[in-house]
């Protein structure tokens, strides 16, 4: 057994300089898990799916009430894009071509009809992904955008030189690409500011090339660089939606652990950077399927990626991770993979996770903080010692039975006696802590 250093991140800040994070949305779960899949052809198979260990059940169907709204390109105003395969344009194909007043009044409605205005607290996720507002980031099939920002800016000013034209096409580009951006989300938190209102990808890490030797994950200054331009959609949103699933050629890799880590470190280094009493919550998009090419391969997730992707979130301070599913990716064959997945592996998993969370708050922070690495690069992650704990389905729900020994107490309580004349009731700092629950590396249920 080995100790496991970790951290509290509650209400106010230390020597760190890092702000508190807000309070859970769904009270006392510092950690959740949302099934956000569709559950349709299961239903229609007659396959029950087992979502019981999920604090939130959702799909991606535009379904009003849902905890967790998905705005598609279609779903949300007049969104400008291009289709590279169709060859085609649509409401403009480049933002600075696109018609705002239009795109804002359209949206507004998609909004009220999608979340009603009594609708308690959730995330509302805009899944925009055919350009990116920053014009270096648009490579590959996005290159488009690139030469047709240059085109119309040829059209209008055919007498300037080539290099005037690429930054007077950047210019107008970056321009409407923000205001499109930033007046969309500004609208959705307007209309509803009880959601958690992000942009799905955003931040992203670009931490790829994990088949080269030496692989650390790190995301690189540049790209660092990069998201801190992106200040303005930062301060613009309420929560971050970085997205960790993992090719197949990470399956059951120890560089799975560092893809996911740095892109989430990522996002949580962004989400510090609004100057706020509070951080931005993240929730993190995984997938319980692997990718091939942006393909789902109908593989589930080996148990040590579950804690690649779910272990590593919630080890690193994420408020909860997304489960997410497309329509291709629950088939016929998927249907009779996944339901005893989610039985014998999946949701123990969360259970077990989800509740090392809920502990480690309770006894900490008094439920008004979130446990966290002391240091970001180890292997800790908040697990359940399986010497004292079981988790059980009981009731259509899992439940983790069992207690801390008195060991685990003592070190709980010593911890928290120890810091106790630099905190205040309400007010709980963020503390640099060495935490031993006696969890064990990597042993889960």
């Amino acid at each position: 057994m080995s100790c496991v250093g970790f951290c509290i991140i509650a209400s106010i800040t230390t020597i760190l300089a890092l702000p508190p994070t807000e309070p859970p949305l769904i009270r006392d779960y510092p950690f959740v898990a949302i099934w956000n899949a569709p559950t349709d052809q299961c239903q229609q198979l007659d396959i029950p799916l087992d979502t019981a260990a999920f604090q939130a059940v959702t799909t991606p169907a535009a379904v009003p009430g849902q905890f967790l709204t998905l705005f598609y390109e279609d779903r949300l105003g007049f969104y400008p894009k291009v289709d590279t395969a169709k060859r085609k344009r649509y409401r403009g194909g480049v933002p600075q071509n696109g018609n705002l007043t239009l795109h804002l009044a359209k949206a507004r409605g998609q909004i009220d009809r999608g979340i009603s205005q009594d609708s308690g607290p959730g995330l509302a996720v805009i899944d925009w992904e055919s350009w990116r507002p920053l014009w270096d980031q648009n490579w590959g099939s996005k290159n488009i955008y690139k030469k047709l920002s240059i085109s119309h800016a040829l059209q209008m000013a055919p007498f300037l030189s080539s290099y005037k034209i690429s930054q007077l096409a950047k210019g107008l580009f970056q321009q409407a690409g923000r205001r499109f951006m930033e007046k969309t989300i500004s609208l959705g938190v307007g209309e509803r500011p009880s959601r958690r209102w992000g942009f799905y990808l955003f931040p992203d890490c670009y931490n790829y090339g994990w088949e080269k030797p030496g692989y650390t994950g790190k995301c690189s200054a540049k790209i660092q660089k990069q998201n801190n331009q992106l200040l303005w959609l930062w301060e613009h949103s309420t929560a971050l939606f970085p997205s960790v699933y993992l090719h197949l050629t990470l399956r059951n890799s120890p560089k799975a652990a560092l893809y996911v880590r740095n892109r989430v470190q990522e996002a949580l280094r962004v989400a510090a950077l609004p100057k706020r009493p509070y951080t931005m919550p993240i929730y993190v998009y995984a997938r319980p399927l692997y990718l091939l090419i942006n393909f789902p391969v109908w593989l589930v997730l080996f148990q040590a990626d579950l804690v690649s992707t779910v272990g590593e979130s919630a080890a690193l301070g994420a408020s909860g991770v997304i489960m997410w599913g497309g329509t291709k990716d629950y088939n016929n064959k998927v249907n009779t993979l996944v339901q005893p997945y989610l039985t014998s592996t999946f949701n123990p998993y969360i259970a077990n996770v989800t509740a090392a969370a809920m502990l480690c708050s309770e006894v900490l922070c008094q439920k008004k903080g979130r446990c966290v690495r002391k240091n970001y690069n180890s292997t800790h992650y908040l697990h359940l010692n399986p010497a004292h704990f079981s988790i059980i389905r009981s009731d259509r729900k899992y439940v983790a039975i069992g207690l801390p020994s008195n060991a685990d107490l003592d070190l709980f309580t010593q911890t928290c006696a120890s810091n106790r004349n630099k905190t205040h009731l309400g007010l709980i700092h963020l503390l640099f802590l060495e935490l031993c629950l006696l969890l064990i590396h990597n042993a889960i249920m």
